[in-house]
């Protein structure tokens, strides 16, 4: 029978805060964390907005062991911090202890700097540190490091529902005995004018540039693209047995999730939403529950046109009438997409929602498409009734990705 796996520590770097505390309170107010960028570069790109992380790398690290990682590392192990310092620093065996933390792209920007570097000043300026900084598995081996895991290090590439998969990886690790505690959780940070002139080049970003705040609106019927977001989200799950034991706060428990994929386009949702349908479907059987017992989701909701009306046929499709008593938000509407790390972040919200009671508001949500048949939550939070209760966290991502993840109250 497999274990029990339970949410120990939490922690996050948002566009909304430094931390799990501020970045919920805003959420929870509605807050915007989407800005104008404040770079040259800017001037000639259609999307000129992004959700910035709140609090710079450089003001939480020390100097030095900053300049040895990428911007995405150095979010990764700052929310991984969080969430260690949060669970209580668990002591354990370290062959017992693995890491799994996701990323979409990778170090792109130090790759990009190095480039331009290269090109300016020739090979011999190139840091020792460049390749580390690069690679796609330097977050999870970073906080690895940090922690002394032994058990394995693991880096799911899932574009952006790489997060949601690290967290089903991590506690799929505990379920089948490999590890006792797994820190989980997802990364990205790739502001760059090659990311949003190629992310604009498909139509895909918000250019609603003289109104920031007011630009990432999922399933409102002015909504026009997804903007691009920074930040990470990580989280310490546990066996149920060893965190009893060892007296520790448990935020919520892992339900189950489902992985599948479109098969349709490597950039557009099936618009029947029959994959994100499946994941949904397979998420629920594998946590043992059934659509009457979701009373919250955390929606995938990017504020794309085709995304927002696809997903929500698949949650129609799979809840059916169960689907009005389910609490619909969308957090990107506040922290705009954080791509590899979206998933993450989003998990924690969704267990903060389950925990608290609450559901935070989408931002921006003035007028409902007519085609979203879903009770999205707008203008104020709202409660959630008392009881044992479940939330699922959709992701899906470039590729055809679908990731459902099922948390229930502790």
């Amino acid at each position: 029978m497999a274990r029990t796996v339970v949410v120990t520590g939490l922690g996050m770097t948002t566009p909304l805060g430094g931390d799990v505390a501020t970045s919920w309170a805003a959420a929870l107010a509605g807050v915007s964390g989407i800005t104008t960028i404040d770079a040259e570069w800017v001037a000639d790109q259609p999307s000129k907005i992004a959700g910035q992380l709140k609090v710079p790398p450089g003001e939480v690290l020390d100097r030095v062991e900053a300049r040895r990682m990428d911007r995405g590392q150095q979010a990764a192990l700052i929310a991984a911090r969080e969430a260690w310092t949060d669970a209580g620093a668990p002591e354990v065996d370290p062959e017992r202890l693995g890491t799994v933390i996701a990323t979409g792209m990778g170090g792109l920007i130090s790759l990009m700097e190095a480039y331009d570097l290269l090109l300016d000043r020739g090979p011999s300026r190139i840091s020792p540190h460049m390749v580390t900084m690069i690679m796609p598995n330097g977050p999870a081996a970073i906080v690895g490091l940090e922690v002394g895991a032994r058990a394995g290090v693991h880096t799911p590439v899932s574009a952006c529902a790489s997060g949601a998969e690290a967290i089903s990886y991590a506690a799929r690790m505990i379920q089948t005995g490999r590890a006792d505690v797994v820190i989980a959780g997802g990364t990205e940070a790739v502001i760059h004018p090659i990311t949003m002139a190629g992310f604009a080049s498909m139509r895909a970003l918000s250019t609603r540039n003289d109104d920031p705040a007011r630009a990432s609106r999922p399933y409102d019927v002015d909504r026009d693209g997804f903007v691009m977001g920074e930040g990470a989200g990580v989280l310490v799950l546990e066996s149920e047995e060893f965190a009893r034991a060892r007296g520790a706060r448990i935020h919520g428990v892992y339900g189950g999730a489902g992985l599948t994929s479109d098969g349709h386009h490597i950039a557009q949702p099936d618009p029947d939403g029959a994959g994100a349908a499946r994941a949904i479907t397979a998420a629920l059987a594998d946590a043992g529950l059934t659509p009457a017992d979701v009373a919250h989701i955390n929606a995938h909701a990017t504020s794309t046109p085709q995304g927002d009306i696809a997903e929500a046929v698949a949650i129609r499709r799979v809840l059916g009438s169960d689907t009005d008593h389910a609490v619909v938000t969308g957090t990107k509407s506040m922290t705009g997409h954080l791509l590899g790390g979206a998933g993450a972040v989003e998990s924690i919200f969704a267990i903060l929602a389950l925990r608290d009671r609450v559901v935070p508001p989408t931002a921006n949500l003035v007028t409902l498409d007519t085609a979203i048949d879903l009770d999205v939550v707008s203008g104020s939070p709202r409660p959630l009734p008392a009881g044992d209760l479940a939330a699922l966290n959709n992701s899906f991502g470039f590729g055809g990705h679908d990731v459902a993840v099922v948390f229930r109250t502790a």
